[in-house]
């Protein structure tokens, strides 16, 4: 189940975020401002190089910003101790190259967040073949990765993304090895699970085609955010 905001009522709240690499010599943030609220789709779009992947990995906590703060439901994310917690058990994660393990199954695979719970060995299996019907792969449980094809490996990963019930999920360019047809499959699916389940999804790309099936369109460049805008029709 989402997990209800903090004092502060916004998921994630930004100020001056900075992301310095090498010594000072690659700004690849340079003071990022936002809010985000519970069950927002919000799409970040930008050119490669823009900082928009930096961004979405500070958000998992998956790198540190070199200045400013980023609070999550109210709480500095900086100063937070359990940061493998959070990623496991707060955040579900899609990347473009799908991260699923080879030796295992479709069903082994969605099951592997879960060790980082309390449930049993029948409960996590059950929990992933539930996720994997939602993604229509109910038929496909235990063929690896290597006997599916590019939209069923990205649909797997959905399911894993949201084993721990994260209330918010971060994907990073999740149709970017995909062909158009599974493209607007996977959207479509991510956009359904979203409303039914009103996590907060943010999403990285660079297309504008879509980024315009989000309610919000994040733009960045040079390390900026250049415009932050309501989209009045999202697809």
């Amino acid at each position: 189940m989402p997990i209800p905001n903090g004092d502060s009522g916004w998921v994630f709240e930004a100020c001056g975020l900075k992301k310095q690499y090498d010594d000072g010599q690659v700004q690849a943030l340079r003071g990022v401002d936002f809010r985000i609220q519970q069950g927002e789709f919000v799409a970040i779009v930008g050119p490669s190089g823009s900082g928009k992947s930096t961004l979405l990995q500070m958000l998992g906590a998956l790198d540190h910003p070199s200045a400013g703060t980023l609070r999550y439901r109210g709480a500095s994310l900086q100063e937070r101790a359990d940061l493998a917690s959070y990623r496991a058990l707060e955040i579900g994660f899609i990347f473009q190259a799908f991260h699923l393990l080879p030796t295992f199954t479709a069903l082994e695979n969605v099951q592997i967040p879960m060790f980082e719970t309390h449930r049993s060995v029948s409960e996590r299996k059950h929990r992933a073949i539930e996720l994997l019907k939602a993604v229509g792969l109910e038929t496909r449980l235990h063929h690896f990765p290597a006997k599916l094809s590019g939209g069923e490996r990205q649909r797997v990963a959905i399911a894993r993304s949201l084993a721990n019930g994260a209330s918010v999920l971060l994907a990073d360019e999740p149709t970017g090895n995909l062909d158009s047809e599974n493209a607007n499959l996977i959207l479509d699916l991510l956009v359904g699970l979203r409303r039914e389940q009103n996590f907060t999804l943010i999403l990285v790309t660079h297309d504008l085609g879509i980024a315009r099936q989000a309610a919000r369109i994040i733009e960045m460049k040079d390390g900026r955010i250049v415009s932050d805008a309501l989209n009045k029709e999202p697809t």
